[in-house]
């Protein structure tokens, strides 16, 4: 199995439907490339039903892809999406990522803040495969 992160923005406004259609083009190529074509293929991302994570989820499972969330304690507060997997590790933001980078093969990146843009950073010194897609935040 071959996992694949998915970071960027949890709690801001965004336009769902870019974000949407950068996900599924993050998806296709990560499923054209050789290193995956054969492989089945599991979604890892913060396990809350919010923003990017769940937009990836839903495709991921639509797709048949497998799921996990890798998360703090925190996340319990909100609603989570339900995941093939479950990984909580630590009580705040960021306490999961090294856990996060160490289960992932490849990263993708729509938007997000300053745990996205750090957790993308590693994964490139780790030389993962990253994928980055910069998302504009909504006005409203």
């Amino acid at each position: 199995m071959k996992y694949i992160g998915l970071v960027g923005y949890s709690d801001k406004k965004f336009n769902t439907t870019i974000a949407k259609a950068l996900i599924q083009i993050a998806f296709q190529i990560i499923e054209n490339t050789n290193e995956y074509k054969n492989e089945t293929l599991c979604l890892v991302s913060g396990l809350t039903n919010l923003g990017i994570p769940k937009l990836g989820y839903e495709i991921a499972t639509q797709k048949g892809w497998q799921t996990m969330g890798i998360a703090c304690e925190k996340a319990k507060d909100y609603e989570l999406f339900k995941v093939n997997e479950t990984i909580i590790k630590g009580e705040n933001w960021g306490d999961e990522s090294e856990t996060f980078l160490n289960k992932i093969d490849a990263l993708i990146r729509v938007g997000g803040g300053q745990q996205s843009i750090k957790e993308t950073q590693l994964a490139k010194n780790k030389g993962l495969t990253v994928l980055e897609y910069d998302l504009p935040l909504s006005k409203d």
